[in-house]
């Protein structure tokens, strides 16, 4: 947490929008705060376009506030703050809360952590305690938190954030009967491929690819103790929540959301800006704007 003043003029320039300031803007912050636990010395923000949202902002204790451009402000309203007005209140102070305000990682390789002597890793990284790298290359800024177990024949892309206990390219369970009804192993050779800026929750499974390789492509995020099946290609910043289970060769297009507790059936493919709603159990393809939920899920209209 930062604890360094940081000016009205500081917050405006970190909101990457145009913005309208109401108020003083000689005004210092010096941690941020949710709306209604904010003190004096705090920065919040308040996305609500509501009759109830100037009321929630005039009785916050918070002297600097990010709100809606689309709401109108009496000068009593601020008159003992300083209100920030843009497009995207919580967009701009995700902004301003990564430049200020966000965890700063040391860089490092933690001296519990066991590392394969030919595994490939940039020097700028942070592999935490107690971590197992095999033979596998890692990217640049890439942070792998404590515990997490990293097979050969994986490749992490920059700015990779992996938190604790993940586990990437451990076999899915790919199996034949004989003629006695026994279980015979199908052996899996492929890899994992992770992109650019993606990050993965902690607990999550990533299964290596049976010939080709899992591919989770730039800047999606897979939340906590999710399960990515073998040969799944996963495309570019899409939103896996958490309880997540895709099976094993799915396809989901760029820019897709599974909601919480989402269940993909082995072999579906998910378009382009789809939406998968909460718990839905998808046993049939899903086209590019669709949305979907239900057990099994059903269209329920389009994205807009």
């Amino acid at each position: 947490m930062a604890l360094k003043q940081v000016s009205v003029t500081e917050l405006c320039n970190s909101v990457g929008m145009k913005y309208r300031v109401l108020g003083d803007i000689d005004r210092y912050v010096v941690m941020p705060a949710a709306i209604h636990e904010a003190n004096e010395k705090s920065t919040s923000f308040c996305s609500k376009k509501a009759e109830d949202a100037s009321e929630i902002i005039r009785n916050s204790k918070a002297r600097v506030i990010i709100c809606s451009s689309n709401m109108e402000f009496a000068e009593a309203d601020y008159k003992d703050k300083t209100l920030i007005l843009v497009s995207n209140p919580r967009l701009a102070f995700t902004r301003v809360m990564q430049r200020y305000f966000a965890e700063r990682v040391q860089l490092g390789i933690s001296p519990t952590a066991v590392i394969d002597e030919e595994a490939d890793i940039h020097p700028n990284v942070c592999v935490g305690p107690n971590c197992y790298i095999g033979e596998c290359k890692i990217g640049e800024n890439t942070i792998i938190y404590g515990s997490v177990y990293v097979y050969p024949n994986v490749k992490i892309g920059r700015n990779v954030i992996i938190h604790a206990d993940t586990v990437i390219g451990a076999e899915g369970q790919a199996y034949e009967r004989d003629e006695e009804m026994i279980l015979r192993k199908f052996p899996q050779i492929g890899g994992v491929v992770i992109g650019d800026d993606v990050e993965i929750g902690s607990n999550v499974s990533i299964m290596k690819g049976t010939f080709s390789n899992t591919i989770i492509r730039e800047g999606t995020k897979v939340g906590h103790l999710c399960s990515v099946g073998h040969n799944v290609v996963i495309g570019k910043h899409c939103l896996i929540i958490t309880h997540s289970m895709i099976g094993g060769s799915c396809r989901i297009g760029d820019y897709s959301q599974v909601s919480l507790g989402a269940c993909i059936r082995d072999g579906i493919e998910v378009g382009r800006d789809a939406f998968i709603g909460m718990g839905s159990v998808v046993t049939k393809n899903v086209g590019d704007g669709q949305v979907v939920f239900g057990v099994p899920a059903k269209e329920r209209g389009k994205l807009q």
